[in-house]
């Protein structure tokens, strides 16, 4: 007998059936053993599915905890080493990674017999450790591997100090002197941090100035001048109509001017007296530099440090990078312009894709014709989603920014030519593209949102007299905005981590200018904006040193998916909200 069928044994006799396999045993009968085949059940395939996924949380749980704990521990303050070498040389630096590796022939060579025994033990292999030895404007570099048996001595001098500077990145070494008012003073902590805080309110200040009334009376002289080529254009050059219109925009710019003057005047007084108040530091061998005290935007004793200060700096480095701009080609400062781009080009993109992919899906669902050119739609639709980004984005700098912006320029802003105002990248061009790339997940989400509405719902609100879009606006859209909201954070999810595409439309290294700001129309959709993922891009990749980019790729990664999640989770709670709400009846 090749199979045996189980039968249903009841409670009661559970107990007598081991007395009858007992007795038949004791009688010399053949027992037959209740089996039954693995792959019958589905075992081997529940242990795959089961292991397969619990390797994919495993995967997806190791890669956020590398980001989460490179990404967290890069503002945390680490101490300055004075590295001396068996050549004499004498570096000082911040260890920031190390690992074995095989020294070559050449290096070899020039050890002695004892190192090269040590090495050869180790089957080749000799340990080195990178130090961040900083002072890039001294030394042409800003890191340094050093090997172990190149070391002699290492110790910790209290007197080191970790300074970050506006410009030329960070410097490690001694406090040598302080100038205030054109006269040394003495250097103590609480009169160093004291004029340190009026030094930088002074480069704010500055800045303010420049980037604030200046900035402003620039742009309004620029409006002047458009002003004064497009009267040209479209009055004549020689009608006494725009001669008029030229001699008052000519007066106004003139006004303008003197107050540029005037503000110019007060940023080279505060320029002026911030000057008077310079430092001069030491690196480990004596080399000095001297800079304004305003420049150095931050500096403690590495090796002198309590927790509450190792605390209060790790703080402060983290809200400089979520309030600042970028400095030091984007390794240092903050990415508050890159924030702002992210968020804006996301919600734009949002505000883009959904109308279209409801409109079409609800078209494709509720009043097209089922047939064969409905079904190569869909079709369509779903092929899209597979086609590389950056296709969308060589179709977004043609299409939307020479063609439909060119187009624009020449109507809307002739005096503006040769120089392009919306014919080039964008924001506005960015998010087009980007809904464009994330339009067939909405429209699919939405047409399986729109399909699950039950039929018999359709029908009681057309026998109750309601006309069809009545049915569709009252009824099953209510009951299907669960699903499309579904869609929208797919798309949400999809459009704020892409790059490649807004490398052609708009994204750039640094904005001079967000696209949001005091100027009428406010909104300046035809601007250069930054982005996080660009970001990451740009530092890891495009830095003069990657070792220096490496750990803003590791913090700004950490930050953006923090944003995804944050705008993706705001989604999913009012997913939630309309589920609940319209589960219960409530129309």
């Amino acid at each position: 007998m090749s199979a045996l069928h189980e039968q249903q044994i009841p409670a009661s006799g559970a107990a007598g059936l081991a007395g009858v396999a007992a007795r038949d045993a004791a009688g010399g009968r053949r027992v037959r053993r209740f089996s039954a085949d693995l792959s019958a059940v589905g075992e081997p395939a529940l242990w795959a599915f089961g292991g397969a996924l619990a390797l994919g949380i495993i995967l997806i749980a190791g890669f956020l905890a590398m980001i989460a704990w490179n990404g967290f521990s890069t503002f945390w303050p680490k101490p300055i080493e004075r590295v001396e070498l068996t050549s004499g040389e004498v570096l000082a630096g911040v260890a920031t990674r190390g690992g074995p590796y095989r020294p070559g022939e050449s290096t070899l060579a020039q050890l002695d017999d004892e190192t090269r025994a040590a090495i050869a033990a180790n089957d080749g292999f000799a340990s080195r450790t990178l130090y961040q030895t900083a002072n890039f404007d001294l030394y042409g570099d800003d890191f340094r591997w050093v090997s172990d048996f190149e070391v002699a001595d290492i110790t910790r001098p209290e007197d080191f100090f970790y300074i970050e500077r506006q410009q030329w990145g960070v410097f490690i070494g001694r406090i040598v002197s302080l100038v205030v008012d054109g006269e040394q003073v003495e250097i103590t902590p609480d009169r160093l941090s004291r004029e340190q805080r009026a030094a930088r309110q002074r480069f704010t200040e500055i800045r303010g100035l420049e980037r604030g009334d200046i900035g402003g009376i620039n742009h309004l002289i620029e409006r002047e001048r458009l002003a004064i080529r497009r009267a040209e254009i479209r009055l004549g050059e020689d009608s006494p109509e725009a001669q008029a219109a030229i001699a008052e925009a000519q007066a106004r710019i003139a006004e303008l001017q003197a107050e540029f003057q005037t503000l110019q005047q007060r940023v080279n007084a505060i320029r002026a007296e911030d000057r008077t108040t310079r430092i001069t530091f030491a690196e480990v061998n004596g080399q000095q530099v001297e800079t304004e005290l305003s420049q150095v935007v931050r500096f403690f004793p590495a090796n002198a440090l309590s927790l509450p200060d190792k605390i209060g700096i790790y703080l402060s480095r983290w809200w400089e990078f979520v309030s600042a701009e970028p400095r030091e080609a984007n390794t240092q400062g903050g990415v508050l312009p890159a924030i702002f781009g992210t968020v804006a080009m996301t919600l734009l993109m949002v505000v883009f894709v959904a109308p279209f992919g409801v409109i079409t899906a609800l078209y494709l669902r509720e009043y097209a014709k089922q047939g064969r050119v409905t079904s190569i739609v869909r079709i369509s639709v779903n092929n899209l989603a597979g086609v590389p980004s950056i296709v969308y984005g060589v179709f977004g700098l043609g299409f939307f920014a020479y063609a439909m912006g060119g187009t624009i320029d020449q109507l809307f802003y002739p005096e503006a030519l040769p120089n392009p105002t919306f014919g080039k990248g964008g924001i506005l061009w960015a998010s087009l593209t980007l809904a464009l790339l994330t339009v067939p997940v909405v429209i699919v989400a939405s047409e399986e949102a729109l399909q699950a509405v039950p039929r018999s719902m359709r029908e009681g609100s057309l026998a109750c007299g309601a006309s069809k879009w009545q049915t569709i606006r009252y009824i099953v859209l209510p009951k299907a905005l669960p699903g499309i909201m579904t869609g929208m954070i797919l798309a949400m999810a999809r459009g704020a981590g892409e790059v490649a595409p807004l490398m052609l439309v708009g994204v750039v290294k640094l904005a001079p200018a967000l696209p949001v700001d005091g100027f009428a129309p406010f909104i300046h959709l035809d601007r250069s904006f930054m982005h996080l993922g660009f970001h990451i891009f740009d530092v890891g990749f495009q830095s003069r040193n990657s070792e220096a980019g490496k750990p803003m790729v590791f913090v700004t990664t950490v930050l953006l998916l923090a944003l995804i999640i944050t705008m993706n989770a705001t989604a999913i709670y009012v997913r939630n909200r309309l589920k609940r709400k319209y589960a219960s009846g409530e129309f």
